[in-house]
């Protein structure tokens, strides 16, 4: 689960790009703070996958791995909705 959830990121990743372009040809070509909180959310989203992924069951238990695959693809889907709001 934690590495599909790395191409929903991709995905994501994609949107806010598009988002944050097309806010700077049709608006005033400056990045707004929530265009920037979008692509942060992108890249905790990787982070959060990373750890879900590489480390260990003796490390991370099941709870927490579950955790941290379920904010991966909330930081997904979230992280283009944030970059709208600018």
């Amino acid at each position: 689960m934690a590495l599909g959830g790395f191409l929903a990121l991709f995905v994501s990743f994609v949107l806010t790009a598009v988002v944050a372009l097309e806010d700077a040809i049709g608006g005033d070509g400056v990045s707004g703070p929530a265009v920037t909180a979008g692509f942060w959310a992108v890249g905790l989203g990787a982070v959060a996958g990373a750890l879900a992924a590489v480390l260990p069951g003796s490390v991370l238990g099941y709870g927490a791995r579950r955790g941290a695959v379920v904010l991966q693809y909330a930081l997904a889907v979230i992280a283009p909705v944030i970059a709208l709001m600018d």
